[in-house]
């Protein structure tokens, strides 16, 4: 009975009117009272309208963590290394901003230099490679050991916003998947490297910048352009997901309901409030949000994760997270399913997605996988599926070490991670 009294209350409520606050602040009082162990989809749902109400009436001017004076100045430069800001056209029109670090602090200006393109995951853009000091950070410490350092910025992020035709304002800005960046940005991106360098690239992606690469060389695509991959934190399989805010918004279709919503861009305000609902919801203990996203991590610095929170998250497509739901619930790797047969097919010419074949890697591409046994995203056992599918492949092609004690955050922030990810990293790319 309380629980009926709730959601009627609920639903006599203007989500959209001036008094979203404090409808919202009733919602969430009214859930509490409820103490319910285990809240239903549908009042998870019910919070889904209540922070589009928030959304709505607060101000965007924390929308997007811009940094004013571009990633080179502000974390860059800063650090005393030489940075370049860059601009590439995808062939569907974005314009995305790429970093460039072609020297150490040394200032070596070697001329056969190789370059490394470093990928970063969803929510975060190329800032996340940069939180640690020097000494810590992947971007500096490969620039130190005379590699040319190129940072990439999926569409949407703060660097890359701009289209040809399109604003972020227009809906069909933001009609896109991870299948886009397969597609567009990451041969965007390996072709103007190669371009500018004269060389093939090492390549280095983090959660969904190894989707994305690992797609693409399903597809023989990029290999012509590559020397090596380094893929940590792996995410292809996803069907074990635990993440204590993701698998729940997976299980009550989330992202699906935000479309819904009119939601076609997901930045950080929304963000906060759904996690916030989820957390309350839930029960679950967010006040380590970085834990709850990708599991406990062991080694990160208070000032690291200070600056995380400063220029992360950022903006994805709701349609982006919409696919990789999709794959969470499916337990395969595959392209976008507009779930309708007549749809499918339209885009696919048959009535099912087609699928990213892991298998189909050619056996002799030189790769190295780092993941951790407390990761709540790229868990244990979907990596053991990914691995198996690569099976055959070379072995003197195929590095793989495991850290027990990381979780999804530890590879890019982690204080260690200098000496027993990046060290090992750096052997593999010298050997090829």
């Amino acid at each position: 009975m309380q629980y009926n009294d709730t959601l009627r209350k609920f639903m006599t409520l203007q989500p959209l009117s001036g008094k979203s606050f404090k409808n919202c602040k009733l919602f969430h009082s009214e859930t509490t009272k409820l103490k319910m162990s285990n809240p239903s989809t549908t009042l998870l749902l019910l919070a889904l309208l209540c922070v589009s109400a928030v959304a709505a009436t607060r101000t965007k001017l924390n929308s997007i963590n811009n940094l004013d004076d571009g990633i080179c100045k502000s974390m860059v430069e800063t650090k005393g290394y030489t940075c370049q800001e860059h601009k590439i056209t995808t062939a569907d029109g974005y314009i995305l901003g790429l970093q460039r670090i072609p020297n150490g602090r040394s200032g070596n200006e070697t001329a056969d230099k190789l370059p490394v393109l470093l990928q970063h995951g969803v929510f975060l853009d190329a800032s996340s490679w940069l939180l640690n000091p020097p000494d810590q950070a992947l971007p500096f410490i490969l620039a130190d050991n005379d590699f040319d350092v190129w940072l990439a910025n999926s569409r949407g992020t703060s660097s890359s916003r701009g289209h040809t035709s399109l604003s972020p304002k227009d809906p069909a800005y933001w009609d896109w998947s991870w299948d886009e960046l397969v597609a567009y940005d990451l041969p965007a991106s390996f072709q103007y490297v190669n371009n500018q360098t004269g060389h093939k690239l090492h390549y280095v992606g983090h959660s969904l910048g190894t989707l994305t690469a690992l797609a693409a060389f399903s597809q023989e695509k990029l290999l012509n352009l590559l020397r090596s991959a380094a893929l940590l934190s792996p995410v292809a399989y996803l069907g074990h997901i635990s993440s204590l805010i993701l698998r729940p918004a997976v299980d009550i279709f989330a992202a699906e309901k935000l479309k819904l919503l009119g939601w076609l861009e997901f930045p950080n305000g929304q963000i906060q409030q759904l996690v916030e609902f989820i957390c309350t919801t839930r029960g679950i203990d967010c006040s380590n949000l970085l834990a709850a996203l990708g599991g406990p991590n062991c080694c990160l610095n208070s000032s690291s994760i200070d600056a995380f929170v400063e220029h992360d998250p950022q903006p994805t497509a709701t349609k982006n997270l919409i696919h990789l739901s999709q794959i969470v619930r499916k337990g395969t790797v595959e392209m976008y399913d507009y779930v309708l047969e007549d749809t499918n097919i339209k885009h696919y010419k048959k009535p099912t997605p087609p699928v990213y074949n892991m298998a189909n890697i050619p056996k002799d591409v030189p790769l190295f996988f780092r993941y951790g046994g407390r990761d709540s995203i790229a868990d244990i056992n979907d990596v053991g599926i990914l691995l198996d599918k690569l099976r055959d492949h070379d072995r003197d092609k195929l590095v793989v070490q495991y850290r027990e004690e990381y979780a999804h955050a530890d590879f890019i922030m982690s204080v260690n991670a200098n000496q027993v990810v990046y060290g090992p990293l750096l052997a593999f790319f010298r050997l090829h």
